[in-house]
């Protein structure tokens, strides 16, 4: 095999950093992006950067996607026209399994190979390389590859072949917005019926029904602080909306869901679309005291 190089689709806030620890692991990259002012800091750092998606897809044997849906992926990746003779393309982002399937078939057509590993977690996964890396792909893949997803991952994940990490990735991503919409439901509950939220935090900690991301939250729906966001509230709604989709196509009855997208939309409806998804507490009910911390 050839000399890896890869080339990374997508200078978001997950793109960036996992750009950065391919390169930390001495591994040739390119980065794309369609505005190259997000590509600055990269250029500081002579590592080759461009917004010509030909450029990119010559550069790298092996093509991690980091875009934000699949109607960015065809343009990208489909729209160019380019040889994907010979290509990898990994898809690391959030889409449906049906557009996962559909993107194997047409990167097959063009002689290219595919796989999905989308992940669970942020930022600071990222950096410290602690993401939950979610594989769709055949087992040969996966050997082959594994090496390559270990630096984002300690223990890369097979889950089956492709659409299943898709489908899986969805299924957790809708909990995150259960999670947080009822967490932020019962804390302006408590605050309006004068209990203390400290000590619903001591209770809740110790309960069954704990979760961490209870505690991560708290802070900044405590402080109304949803700048620098690990995920924007945007991003949950369409996740949401990918996930309604393929529910619906299963007979799934997705009612309680439905309720929490209205949540999500209004908030991004509110201006929080870039914010922290924390920021749905705004829509929640108006805060009419200072929360206890």
């Amino acid at each position: 095999m050839n000399q890896l190089t890869v080339s990374i689709f997508g200078m978001g806030l997950m793109g960036q950093p996992m750009a950065i620890k391919l390169c930390q692991a001495n591994i040739p990259v390119m980065v794309y992006n369609r505005t190259l002012e997000k590509l600055t800091s990269f250029k500081a750092q002579n590592i080759p950067i461009t917004n010509n998606a030909q450029d990119a897809i010559i550069f790298g044997n092996c093509l991690i996607l980091m875009l934000t849906d699949i109607k960015a992926i065809e343009a990208v990746i489909l729209d160019s026209y380019a040889d994907l003779t010979d290509k990898t393309i990994i898809q690391m982002g959030t889409i449906s399994p049906d557009e996962s399937q559909k993107l194997l078939t047409q990167i097959e057509l063009r002689g290219g190979e595919y796989l999905e590993a989308p992940v669970l977690g942020s930022i600071p996964e990222v950096k410290n390389g602690d993401l939950l890396v979610m594989v769709g792909a055949t087992k040969n893949q996966f050997d082959r590859w594994q090496d390559l997803l270990k630096n984002y991952s300690p223990e890369p994940i097979l889950v089956g072949k492709v659409g299943t990490a898709s489908a899986l990735k969805l299924a957790l991503n809708q909990m995150i917005a259960g999670l947080t919409s009822t967490f932020a439901l019962s804390l302006r509950f408590i605050q309006q019926q004068g209990v203390e939220v400290s000590t619903f935090m001591d209770i809740l900690r110790n309960s069954a029904l704990y979760a961490p991301t209870f505690d991560k939250k708290l802070s900044r729906m405590s402080d109304g602080n949803y700048q620098n966001p690990n995920f924007p509230t945007k991003h949950l709604l369409k996740d949401i909306n990918l996930f309604l989709t393929s529910a619906a196509e299963k007979g799934l009855n997705t009612q309680s869901l439905e309720g929490i997208k209205a949540i999500v939309s209004q908030t991004v409806n509110k201006g929080y679309g870039d914010s922290d998804y924390s920021a749905l507490i705004e829509s929640i009910a108006q805060q009419t005291k200072q929360v206890d911390k």
